[in-house]
């Protein structure tokens, strides 16, 4: 067992991870510390490694990946973070690009494949923008039908960038994990990509499966204090359920066809049953006599709490209102129970999610065949009258570019009064529209001239060759 690094080496380590005075260093020995989302990423790998070594294991982390916003900085704060990382048995090595970063990535669940392996496991980390994720869907598939090793783990890490503020196209990434059959975590702040990090290598060895976990510039690019003490999450093994002859880690040789069936039996089924014991699902909000319900997740879920403060629901209008909230941690496969128990009782559910729909439609799934008596109605992008019928209903909450408290508040606002007078409610929507007028007619209509984005190396690594007096030159994603 590798002993745990001294508080001066942890305070040290602080120091490598983020700009702060020396004063602040001991926050780290009071077991916090305050860093950025990108920061604890790299954090998270140290802490997982801790973890091991406090359960008796000997184990390695790796990884790889290619940079672009809202993950541009991985590269530099794993860079910076080297001696550390080296200290806690974690390579950093940037990839060429996704493809080759990804596959590196599956290797490392085949190194205890061979005899006499160096560690008893090797957890692995890629990371990537969403056109990363976009390309390296085969790879994704292939590593994730083969499985992960018991002490392993593979966690992928998706930059999307929903309002192409450096990209050419908005990206949504959980329909590709859900396409390659990865279960997928949407963290929320700092502090859950710690914890759902440390969620997500013990679910990926449980259940032998690769998991996603979602990155918006909102969270990730964020900073926060967050605990740091590497047994701060207590994760929960199922212990009952059935498992395959051979287990559902990786192993060899394994036909593909076997793979699959192993995948629809066994292992997808076992991270839900993961997701259902450790509460990565839970109410937040509930009320004596639950009529209204809202299910939200990642940044949506703070930007529901905002509007819900903007409009001055606190715990006691919730109550008279008969307000549910439900954060969902992992909206890819949605765990069953936990969303019978939200719905039971309520009347009308609203579901906040940005993009395309993920819960909405799993959750119209699990409530269809219930009687229409208790069946609550589920609204979301589009009101009753649906989306794919002609012509279909105005949009709520669009699919595209990304949502905001005062265009979350509008539509609670909205369902609320149907069924609940509260003068509160509409005072503070009459304040947050004012301000929404009141920022239109001051609106400064500037067109983004295409460019590489503020600090990028292809400011300086791409050079134009002049061609016969001029040169032309075009680019995807920067």
């Amino acid at each position: 067992m590798t002993a745990l690094p001294t508080h001066a080496e942890q305070s040290a380590l602080a120091l490598a991870l983020q700009n702060v005075s020396l004063d602040d260093k001991f926050t780290l020995e009071r077991g916090r510390a305050y860093m950025s989302g990108t920061q604890a990423l790299i954090r998270m790998m140290m802490l997982q490694r801790q973890r091991d070594a406090l359960n008796g294991l000997n184990t390695a982390g790796f990884i790889s990946g290619y940079r672009g916003s809202p993950l541009g900085g991985v590269d530099q704060t794993a860079w910076k973070a080297a001696k550390f990382l080296e200290q806690h048995h974690v390579k950093f090595q940037a990839g060429l690009n996704e493809e080759l970063a990804a596959t590196a990535v599956w290797g490392t669940q085949q190194t205890n494949l061979y005899p006499n392996a160096k560690y008893d496991g090797v957890f692995g980390l890629w990371y990537g923008k969403g056109p990363g994720v976009d390309r390296c869907a085969d790879v994704f598939k292939h590593g994730n039908m083969a499985g992960t090793s018991k002490h392993g783990g593979v966690l992928v890490i998706a930059g999307d960038d929903h309002a192409a503020k450096s990209s050419t196209l908005p990206h949504q990434s959980e329909h590709i994990f859900s396409a390659c059959i990865i279960p997928t975590l949407n963290p929320s702040s700092v502090q859950e990509y710690l914890d759902f990090g440390i969620h997500g290598y013990a679910m990926s060895r449980y259940a032998g499966v690769w998991v996603g976990m979602k990155a918006v510039n909102d969270t990730v690019e964020s900073s926060a204090t967050v605990i740091v003490d590497p047994m701060h999450v207590k994760t929960i093994l199922p212990v009952d359920f059935p498992l395959p002859e051979g287990g559902v880690n990786i192993r060899w040789p394994d036909p593909w066809l076997i793979q699959e069936q192993r995948m629809h039996d066994y292992k997808i089924y076992m991270a839900v049953e993961y997701a259902r014991l450790n509460h990565l699902n839970h109410m937040v909000v509930d009320s004596p006599r639950p009529r209204f319900g809202i299910i939200t997740t990642g940044k949506s879920y703070q930007d529901t709490r905002q509007a819900l403060e903007d409009l001055g629901i606190d715990d006691k209008l919730a109550a008279e209102i008969g307000l549910r909230v439900y954060k969902v941690g992992m909206p890819w496969p949605l765990e069953p129970e936990g969303i019978r128990q939200f719905a039971e009782g309520l009347e009308e559910i609203l579901v906040i999610e940005e993009k395309r729909q993920i819960i909405e439609y799993q959750l119209k799934e699990q409530l269809y065949n219930w009687r229409e008596d208790v069946r609550p109605r589920v609204i979301g992008k589009f009101d009753m009258k649906g989306e794919w019928v002609r012509p279909h209903g105005e949009w709520l909450l669009p699919g595209y570019y990304e949502l905001n408290p005062a265009m979350i508040a509008k539509v609670i606002a909205a369902r609320i009064a149907k069924f609940y007078v509260s003068d509160r409610v509409k005072s503070r929507l009459a304040l947050i529209e004012a301000k929404e007028t009141s920022l239109a007619t001051s609106k400064i209509d500037i067109a983004r001239v295409p460019y590489f984005c503020s600090g990028c190396p292809h400011n300086t690594s791409t050079n134009v060759p002049e061609v016969r007096g001029r040169s032309v030159a075009s680019a995807a994603i920067s």
